[in-house]
């Protein structure tokens, strides 16, 4: 047998949330005003009864007399009369000497602790053979001239009379207090309708925009709303700025690799209405060349996506600096060295350890050292450095002006026309660098050299 799962407060609409927070206590208010009616009701009719009680002991009090040699109670009907109710309460009465011993009645009731000696009255529950009783002592004296004895007069009555006249008054006020419990719940209802009712016209007016449209919100809205539209402007902003620089890249993109398509449709159909097999050599290497071109571009663009990627998640691992710039070098020197490119590394035997992505690093790294190759430099030199760790590639070719540094990091900027670079290595080392918090800085690498005074780039780590 499932169980449904339970409903958590979080899930609930907004609406429904302040109602049920709004209404808890608004039922605990009304539960603690029934309880207080409830006593109150009692307290009401304990009141009335006790001085019915009160009433029957003074009317048996004046009829108590010294006869014979003791008291003597001559009870009128209407001192009991006065008790009797619609319930039909049973009624007891007994007359006590200043001793405590019982002198009349129609039934022994217990006595209550005595007071300070004056004439007045006192009230309890008792039980009395299994019956629930209110009792009421009267402790008063002889009035005549010549005698002054003490003695009391205990009267007391079952409780369906007052039961019935608290449940009466109970009655009464559970109407009026549920009626003013749905009256404020009503109100409270439609006032957290009315509260929300902003929020709505929002939610409405997000639903109703084209997904295309990334314009700001101009929607009135209270203070608090208002925060939450100019939050919601400030991402559109933001998204608007994400989509333009989309929109460029994919723009950019297209023609980077169109050019090196059309290049090779047209040497292909170039190399057609050759008969010579040198030209068609020639147009082969010529073709073979523009497809490296265009298959490197290819892969950096999908480097490059993924890398700028938000909801790519990062696995993070601690890695060797020296380990992996040996594994890098060790892949690529023979493709740079047919080049006439003199790659080699400097590092400490000792181990460089950060938290980082490798596929990242390794992905960082080759760009580097390419893009030096691409551009000239027939030496590049890859350095680890510690305190704090750094990872440096150093090449001797035409380098970049300070003025151009900044420009080189966006996507498909090319400082010089010469070379076969695509102008995303050093945008995707870039993008690298953000995502492991980490300082890239651009300087020549032979200052002394005008003509051709190389790039140093090194990217520090500084979360080692």
């Amino acid at each position: 047998m499932s169980l449904a799962p339970p409903i958590r407060l979080s899930h609930l609409s907004l609406y429904r949330r302040l109602a049920i927070w709004l209404l808890l206590p608004l039922a605990l208010l009304a539960a603690i005003m029934l309880v207080e009616a409830w006593l109150t009701s009692r307290q009401a009719a304990d009141r009335a009864y006790d001085r019915l009680l009160d009433a029957a002991s003074l009317s048996i009090a004046e009829q108590v007399r010294w006869q014979q040699s003791g008291l003597w109670l001559n009870l009128p009907a209407s001192a009991l009369e006065m008790l009797a109710t619609d319930a039909e309460e049973r009624v007891f009465y007994a007359l006590y000497d200043v001793h405590g011993h019982y002198v009349t009645g129609n039934r022994p009731l217990p006595a209550l602790p005595a007071g300070d000696g004056e004439p007045r009255m006192s009230y309890a529950d008792v039980t009395s053979d299994d019956m629930a009783l209110r009792l009421g002592v009267l402790r008063a004296r002889l009035e005549g001239w010549d005698r002054s004895d003490r003695f009391e007069v205990r009267v007391a009555q079952t409780l369906e009379g007052r039961e019935a006249l608290a449940s009466q008054l109970f009655r009464a006020s559970l109407v009026n207090v549920l009626v003013i419990a749905g009256l404020a719940m009503i109100i409270v209802l439609l006032s957290a309708r009315i509260a929300l009712e902003p929020l709505t016209r929002l939610r409405r007016a997000i639903r109703e925009r084209d997904p295309r449209t990334l314009s700001p919100l101009t929607l009135e809205m209270p203070r608090e709303l208002a925060e939450l539209r100019e939050a919601l402007n400030e991402l559109l902003a933001r998204m608007r700025r994400v989509r333009a620089n989309q929109e460029r890249f994919i723009g950019d993109a297209s023609h980077q690799l169109r050019t090196p398509l059309a290049g090779l449709s047209a040497r292909a159909e170039l190399a057609l209405r050759q008969s010579d097999p040198a030209r068609w050599r020639e147009a082969l290497v010529t073709m073979d060349d523009t497809a490296n071109r265009a298959s490197r571009l290819a892969g950096q663009l999908l480097s490059l996506t993924r890398l700028n990627n938000p909801e790519a998640a990062l696995d993070r691992e601690r890695v060797d600096l020296v380990a992996l710039a040996r594994g890098c070098v060790r892949n690529t020197f023979s493709r740079l060295h047919r080049r006439g490119v003199d790659l080699g590394i400097e590092a400490a035997p000792r181990t460089v350890v950060v938290d980082a992505t490798p596929w990242q690093l390794e992905e960082a790294l080759i760009n580097l050292v390419d893009n030096a190759s691409v551009y000239g430099a027939t030496l590049v030199t890859v350095r680890i450095e510690t305190a704090p760790p750094r990872l440096i590639v150093e090449d001797n070719g035409p380098g970049i002006p300070e003025s151009e540094r900044l420009l080189a990091l966006r996507p498909f900027h090319r400082g010089q026309e010469s070379g076969s670079g695509t102008g995303l290595g050093l945008a995707i080392v870039d993008s690298v660098a953000r995502a492991h918090g980490a300082r890239l800085t651009l300087h020549d690498a032979y200052p002394e050299h005008s003509e051709r005074p190389g790039l140093c780039i090194v990217i520090t780590f500084c979360d080692a």
